[in-house]
């Protein structure tokens, strides 16, 4: 299964079909000027160096995943937009992927935050010492789990997952809730629980693009209500029938979560690579929310992407 994608990834598009989506996407990013800022962040990008067995979840249907994705290569893709700076996301549940990444930081200071992982269901001395040791880096933002991939829809509601949870605001640190629908509920309970840790949602916990909004959007509502949590605008093409998306699809779904989280609480991430499954490129992915956001207060596009990742995340320069 995939870290940030739903267990059926959407299969390959035609040549014909990805040019079109393109000249549509790259059409709508041209409206207007998009920011105040020349210097955008992208809440949202993975690095790895391809192992078979290190990424089971990467199956033939992801074979564009299948290589190394490395800052570099990130650069190149985002060469063509204003997107210059970026938290880097794990994508495995091992302390040496936060260590992996803590490094590419060291090298790339437009890597400006990190969200690893660490076992919140280690016994408090262990996670304690984890933590401070991870935590020593500055770059060390965020931790994440998958929780979209456990069994149990309410793990997060778990003892020694909370106690984890409580342990994180001594270090500053958020926590990334990679989310899918029917776990809104066990979400909010969460957040509401402690009300003085950072969470940020990741991909609007992934509703179906082209399905019903509910129970989805009335759910959101519930954690959006808890002022401690932050949305990242990210993730939306791989949610979407495969091949067969336009820009003007998401906006029912955006509409709804800048409704309830309003400007001040949203940022927007890639999800690159794991975007290309189903969008041609980095910038075909990241017009999504572009073309949703053309015309809008410049003030308020600022904030969504650039200003809210550096506050919510502490980003330094």
């Amino acid at each position: 299964m995939s870290v940030d994608d739903d267990d059926a990834l959407p299969k390959p598009h035609s040549h014909g079909t990805r040019a079109r989506r393109s000249r549509r996407v790259a059409a709508a990013r041209r409206l207007t000027p998009l920011s105040l800022s020349l210097s955008q962040v992208d809440a949202h990008v993975h690095f790895w160096r391809y192992d078979a067995a290190a990424f089971p979840w990467m199956t033939a249907e992801q074979a564009v995943l299948q290589r190394d994705f490395l800052p570099a290569d990130w650069l190149a893709a985002a060469s063509t937009t204003r997107f210059r700076s970026l938290v880097a996301v794990q994508a495995r549940q091992v302390e040496a992927e936060t260590e992996f990444l803590l490094a590419l930081a060291d090298s790339h200071a437009f890597i400006r935050g990190v969200v690893g992982w660490v076992d919140l269901r280690a016994p408090l001395p262990a996670l304690g010492a984890a933590l401070a040791r991870l935590a020593a880096h500055p770059r060390l933002v965020g931790v994440r789990h998958v929780v979209h991939d456990e069994p149990d829809d309410d793990f997060m509601l778990g003892a020694d997952f909370q106690r984890g949870i409580g342990a994180l605001a001594a270090h500053g640190l958020a926590f990334d809730l990679l989310l899918r629908p029917q776990h809104l509920r066990a979400g909010a309970a969460l957040a509401r629980a402690f009300p003085a840790q950072t969470f940020v949602l990741d991909h609007i916990a992934k509703p179906r693009v082209g399905g019903p909004l509910e129970p989805w959007r009335t759910d959101l509502a519930a954690l959006a209500a808890c002022p401690n949590v932050s949305v990242k605008l990210s993730g939306l093409v791989t949610e979407a029938p495969a091949g067969a998306w336009a820009a003007a699809d998401f906006a029912p779904y955006l509409d709804a979560v800048l409704a309830l989280f309003g400007p001040d609480r949203c940022m927007l991430g890639s999800d690159h690579p794991v975007a290309l499954c189903n969008a041609p490129t980095y910038g075909d992915a990241m017009g999504v929310v572009e073309a949703w956001l053309a015309g809008r207060d410049a003030a308020v596009v600022d904030a969504i992407t650039t200003k809210n990742a550096e506050r919510i995340y502490k980003l330094r320069a």
